[in-house]
């Protein structure tokens, strides 16, 4: 593995983020619009509840907000990385490079990691300006949901990528719908508890669900739910083995149908 390659993926990133205007505001525009309106739905839900001092629901439910943003983030930069060279006509010469697949993920990771942390960094200070909502005093809690939450973004952008290669561009609108179609299911603003009694057996394979609900506990009751954490790892293990499983045979299955060629002539 060269670790010079996957500096130059993350670099040419880089340069068309800082480059474009558009994709900055992709970047820092949405969140801090979404953070206007859930921190206005919140400060709402305040004066219209019952007072009860067990839950602090701006914590609850921004909270809840940014992680998920974070998420979004994590799988939309790992797909849009890879679909920015399916529109440039580029992705023949890149794989015809002596770049590996291998290097190619870890080049879009990076950059996937450095696009959440700037996100993560401005919109933390942001909600603390306009809500005083303190993220950081959730404490070393939320460190196992957070590395959890950008494992599966990478997860469902390997699987993205994936679909691309086989069905052509024409794909890319998974790249920013298929966290979209989790959302109901990965109890976010919301406890398991108010799913139907199969759907929640249904669920329960979904790491994000474990996640959310793992963070939840956190915050309200001060402590560290190991078995949501277990579950959530576990899970996420299986699904990153599955992702590159799915992603190498997409690979080999359009290099022997020639679905390759879409990716420049759609």
């Amino acid at each position: 593995m060269n670790l010079l390659h996957i500096l130059g993926i993350f670099y040419r990133n880089i340069v068309i983020i800082r480059r474009s205007i558009p994709k900055l505001f992709s970047l820092f525009g949405f969140i801090t619009v979404e953070l206007f309106l859930w921190g206005f739905i919140t400060l709402w839900v305040e004066t219209v509840a019952p007072a009860d001092g067990n839950y602090d629901f701006m914590l609850l439910i921004l909270s809840a907000f940014i992680f998920w943003s974070m998420f979004d983030l994590s799988q939309r930069s790992f797909g849009v990385s890879f679909l920015e060279e399916v529109w440039s006509r580029n992705i023949i010469n890149l794989f015809a490079s002596p770049v590996k697949v291998s290097e190619l993920i870890l080049g879009f990771a990076l950059i996937g990691v450095a696009q959440v942390l700037l996100a993560f960094f401005y919109v933390t200070p942001l909600a603390f300006l306009l809500y005083t909502l303190k993220i950081w005093d959730l404490g070393l809690y939320i460190i196992p949901f957070f590395v959890n939450i950008l494992v599966f973004g990478w997860v469902l952008g390997v699987v993205t990528i994936g679909l691309v290669v086989r069905f052509g561009p024409s794909a890319d609108i998974l790249a920013f719908f298929i966290p979209f179609l989790l959302l109901p299911f990965s109890a976010v603003y919301y406890p398991i508890s108010v799913f139907p009694p199969l759907l929640q057996k249904l669920t329960f394979v979904l790491p994000t669900r474990h996640m959310f609900e793992g963070m939840r506990i956190a915050i309200t009751e001060g402590i560290v739910p190991l078995h949501n954490v277990f579950w959530a790892s576990v899970l996420n293990l299986i699904c990153v083995l599955l992702g590159f499983l799915f992603l190498y045979w997409m690979l080999r299955l359009a290099r022997t149908k020639g679905y390759l060629s879409r990716l420049v002539q759609d």
